[in-house]
């Protein structure tokens, strides 16, 4: 039986031939990721297991983003272990206020993925990277530690899941909607502790940021990754990014799947999460109307040049409405500084929009868009847990790009084409 593209990655990486679902395997790491919550716990098991080395300083990175800029004393402090820690070690990747940025999406702007890695991190979307074609996967704080210190960590290989992509996605719709419908399909748990692998010539349409987004949110299924195949694509996104070798693996023509999952990507619309869960999925044109107070545009899912061009499409000539406040946050200083070049800055401010530095900050209720109770934010994040963003009475609903910001232009959920006609 052949191998899927996840079991050829832990193949190779554990030195075996062949791994099938359900296998124990050690398997050695080509990156492992921290931020300023994460890896202050691991640092401390780090140094309570008498631990005095890392493996290799250039295949870690900690990357202080999620209270940064610091909001608070303790958050002023975890971020000063974690300096410290990256000092003492000669850690190559710290990335600091000022020059970081959302993990997530500054990890592969850096080159420090590449196709056919194995990363672990210690935050949950660190699946996002398997837009590149690479196992990358989240963990706790100590399995960060134990990666830090020998560059391994045992995995359970996971069985997998065959989304097959087909046709092509419409003006306003994109990755955002793509996995809202898949997880609004298969649910929370539908792929727990499995790889959800895309296939299928709808790949080819998907840009590298459509295919972040997908991965990012494939825990918000339950899956332990999500995976795309390598191709022209990836390795145009790669190329004078990633300066070492790497290998491209594929899935076997006979490799086997738990199930099949088919989306066509023309048929899709608008999508959005209403409360309390990811799979709470409806249309826009079934959930428009909603009254809302704040909307979110950025996160690790959503805050990349090509989100923020959508967003800035509809605020462009508009502002938005008296009631709704509204939060920019490119996700990388180099996005932020593309913002500037290309005008959207202009255009965020010039329609009542706060940009912000870099920043996890409002996505887990931290600072930067903390709701009061009764408060409804539309946001480009990936959860809408009860008090996910601030009381546990406000509510999150999960969206696209466009939609947010067409819904901060009409005052409630509204759907981007109606807003740009005018409607």
């Amino acid at each position: 039986m052949g191998m899927t593209m996840t079991e050829k990655i832990l193949a190779a990486h554990a030195g075996l031939p062949a791994v099938k679902a359900g296998d124990l395997i050690e398997a050695k790491l080509d990156l492992v990721l921290g931020n300023d919550i994460t890896t202050p716990v691991a640092i401390t098991t780090f140094e309570a297991a008498g631990l005095t080395k890392v493996f290799d300083r250039e295949k870690i990175a900690i990357v202080l983003d999620h209270y940064t800029p610091c909001k608070d004393i303790k958050s002023a402090e975890l971020c000063a272990q974690a300096r410290a820690f990256a000092k003492k070690h000669g850690i190559t990747h710290l990335y600091d206020v000022g020059e970081s940025g959302i993990e997530h999406a500054l990890l592969p702007e850096k080159g420090l993925v590449a196709p056919g890695d194995c990363v672990i991190g210690a935050d949950s979307h660190t699946c996002t990277c398997g837009a590149l074609g690479a196992f990358s996967t989240g963990v706790g704080s100590t399995d960060m530690a134990a990666g830090m210190a020998i560059g391994e960590n045992w995995f359970k290989v996971p069985a997998a899941i065959e989304v097959k992509l087909t046709g092509k996605l419409r003006p306003y719709v994109s990755g955002k909607d793509v996995i809202l419908h898949l997880i609004g399909e298969i649910g929370v748990d539908g792929a727990l502790y499995q790889s959800l692998e895309f296939t299928g010539e709808g790949v080819a349409s998907l840009s590298m940021d459509d295919r972040f987004t997908i991965a990012n949110m494939a825990i918000e299924a339950g899956a332990k990754n999500g995976i795309f195949p390598v191709d022209e694509t990836t390795i145009e996104y790669v190329s004078g990014r990633v300066n070492r070798p790497y290998t491209v693996y594929a899935a076997d023509a006979d490799a086997e799947y738990a199930r099949t999952v088919t989306i066509d990507l023309s048929a899709l619309e608008p999508t959005v999460s209403l409360p309390h869960l990811p799979s709470n999925t409806k249309t826009i044109s079934e959930a428009k109307g909603m009254p809302i107070q704040q909307a979110v545009i950025g996160s690790c899912t959503n805050g990349r040049i090509s989100d923020l061009r959508q967003a800035a499409e509809i605020f462009r000539g508009r502002h938005i409405a008296p009631g709704v406040r509204c939060i920019v946050i490119p996700a990388t200083q180099e996005i932020y500084l593309q913002c500037i070049r290309e005008g959207l800055a202009e255009t965020f401010i010039a329609a009542g929009c706060a940009l912000s530095t870099p920043t996890c900050g409002p996505c887990l209720g931290g600072h930067m868009g903390v709701m009061s109770a009764g408060e409804r934010a539309v946001s480009t994040t990936n959860r809408n847990f009860v008090g996910r963003m601030g009381h546990v009475k406000s509510e999150v609903v999960l969206a696209s790009p466009a939609v947010a910001a067409a819904s901060a232009v009409a005052g409630c959920l509204a759907d981007p084409a109606d807003v740009m006609k005018g409607a």
